[in-house]
């Protein structure tokens, strides 16, 4: 029998598929998520499935007792439009991580990953869409995303002291638009991959061929296959990479050529029309791979292509379902 993990987020997108990754390793898993569980996106048998709200101390001292590896995802995020409008929520997740790391001082944990974001990258490095890739060293000085990345970028900075102060092996990941089936797809807090799948989905199903772009479609943005996030994920875990260091695809798209992707895909042409005064983020955001590749002699290799292709058909699937009245999974956060 392998030693206790625990991933936090584990009724999340990212969190079901490491729990069920983890699981076909043989690797003994304890699941938690303050979702109800009927509500997770996948419920591993193997792993020991626990509802608990990770922003109480008592709930991640319970849950951390017995863990060796803590994989930390929980955390109240989304697309663009969650974030912008809901900072003050996005901010209280940083009671996840005190607690959690807290936790996991007083249970003697031996590895804690955290799961950053691209968000805390310093906005005056991403106001042109011919932005030069974002290495570790560009989140300072910090002017990170409002509430969202200061979030994340504090809690980066409470792992690097618990590691200094206390001796737990701390690891960072700073994930860059992660996507792929099974994931948020509808409801307001989907990223662009699947909210440009799905309006594509219902312009094939509904037979309308029109689509809305938010802002003018040519903010540029890398985005990061699933699988690629969940070996990067634990290849950091298990090196020795102390600092925070990209996960993320070095294929930097426009979203308007994220919509020819997936026009090609389904076989149509859509005609676009631009809310331009819809969230859009920075203006362009790409992942520098160079030190993880010095690290790990890896780097995510998904091409957007092959990782839109499996998505679409996903998202058309379920879409597709929802508009027959047939049973479908809406992987809503």
């Amino acid at each position: 029998m392998s030693h206790l993990t625990l991933v936090t987020g584990a009724g999340g997108f990212i969190g079901g598929q490491l729990v069920r990754d983890l699981s076909a390793q043989g690797v003994s898993v304890r699941a938690v998520d303050k979702k109800p569980i009927d509500d997770w996106y996948f419920r591993s048998p193997d792993a020991e499935n626990l509802v608990a709200d990770l922003q109480l101390a008592e709930s991640c001292s319970a849950v951390t007792k017995g863990a060796v590896h803590v994989y930390n995802l929980a955390a109240d995020m989304g697309g663009m439009g969650f974030i912008e409008n809901n900072k003050a929520l996005c901010m209280l997740s940083v009671l996840i991580n005190t607690h959690m790391l807290m936790a996991a001082h007083a249970h003697s944990v031996e590895r804690f990953l955290f799961s950053s974001s691209a968000c805390v990258y310093a906005s005056y490095k991403q106001t042109d869409a011919d932005v030069v890739a974002l290495k570790e060293s560009d989140a300072y000085p910090a002017d990170a995303e409002d509430g969202y990345g200061w979030e994340k970028l504090f809690s980066e900075r409470l792992c690097r002291h618990f590691h200094e102060d206390y001796d737990i092996k701390t690891r960072v990941a700073r994930y860059h638009n992660v996507y792929g089936p099974y994931g948020t797809w509808d409801g307001g807090r989907e990223k662009a991959p699947a909210a440009i799948a799905r309006k594509v989905a219902m312009a094939v199903i509904t037979g309308k061929h029109e689509i809305e772009i938010w802002g003018d479609g040519e903010q540029t943005r890398s985005f990061m296959y699933i699988d690629d996030c969940l070996i990067g994920t634990q290849k950091l875990m298990h090196s020795d990479i102390e600092e925070p260091i990209n996960i993320g695809s070095d294929e930097m798209v426009t979203i308007n050529q994220l919509v020819d992707i997936v026009e090609e895909i389904a076989g149509v042409k859509l005609k676009r029309s631009y809310k331009l005064d819809a969230p859009k983020g920075v203006r362009g955001r790409n992942s520098d791979n160079t030190l993880i590749k010095a690290k790990l002699a890896w780097a995510p290799s998904t091409s957007l292509r092959a990782g839109m292709e499996r998505t679409y058909r996903w998202i058309y699937d379920q879409a597709k379902a929802r508009e027959e009245g047939r049973p479908y999974i809406a992987a809503a956060a």
